[in-house]
């Protein structure tokens, strides 16, 4: 524990996250690669689907991360708001718009594959209903840090904002279970062996996880890395200002004294 907290240091984080990036990008880009060419191209078409299924080796994990980065960023939301870490509230902030595009895309393969199979690409059901709010939330939080100038404080609504929409990721995981009338399939993944998809699929659909996890990982350092500056930056300019205006104000000082 103590070394995660460590983390916390903006100095310590970028070394750190400097040393991980490279290992980041090139598991994602190799376990993309993998997943893609084995799962859309080695795959066989389902019998009643047909192609139209392979739709899930990019709507499940994006779906996937767009749950658990909403996650990770209320974790690093309740870090801020308890420990004032300013490196997890930046790293909200980094993973909020990875998190929007998730979503977006989530949305997008779903209408996708919603079209031919429900004859409509979008339908109200629970799952797909919760999952637009979730977005919606995104895209509130991302627009509340652009709006409020003082970082600390946006770093504090922006918090409260992502612990409020917590709920909506939750209820977006298990609306299947809440509602069972809803028309979204079950999980295509599970710790029962018997609910998961058949095996042609099911290990390719594994590589696009670790692909789309691990391209999180390494925007999420990069896009924090970014923060990081832009925060130091902020600083320098600030600093700047206060020693000009001191400057300034030594300088009329010293003319009425003359």
């Amino acid at each position: 524990m103590r070394s995660i907290w460590e983390l916390a240091n903006p100095a310590r984080f970028m070394r750190l996250s400097a040393a991980a990036l490279p290992w980041c990008a090139g598991g994602a880009a190799l376990a993309l690669l993998v997943g893609t060419v084995w799962g859309f191209f080695l795959t066989p078409d389902d019998y009643r689907q047909g192609s139209t299924v392979k739709i899930l080796f990019v709507h499940v994990p994006s779906a996937l991360m767009a749950i658990n980065i909403y996650a990770m960023m209320a974790v690093a939301s309740v870090i801020w708001l308890v420990r004032r870490h300013h490196v997890s509230a930046l790293a909200a902030k980094a993973a909020a718009p990875i998190g929007a595009a998730m979503t977006a895309i989530a949305l997008a393969t779903g209408a996708m594959w919603g079209q031919p199979m429900w004859g409509a690409p979008w339908v109200w059901d629970p799952r797909l209903t919760s999952f637009l709010i979730l977005f919606l939330f995104y895209v509130g939080y991302i627009a509340l840090w652009a709006a409020i100038e003082d970082p600390d404080a946006a770093a504090d609504l922006t918090s409260v904002l992502c612990l409020v929409g917590t709920v909506f990721a939750v209820v977006s995981r298990y609306a299947v279970l809440f509602w069972n009338q809803g028309l979204h399939q079950g999980a295509s993944l599970s710790l029962d062996a018997k609910e998961n998809v058949d095996d042609a699929f099911y290990w390719p659909l594994l590589a696009m996880i670790a692909g789309f996890a691990l391209f999180f990982l390494a925007l999420l350092l990069l896009r924090t890395r970014t923060e990081i500056r832009r925060r130091r930056i902020r600083a320098l300019r600030m600093a700047r200002a206060r020693a000009e205006e001191a400057r300034e104000g030594a300088l009329e000082g010293a003319a009425d004294v003359a």
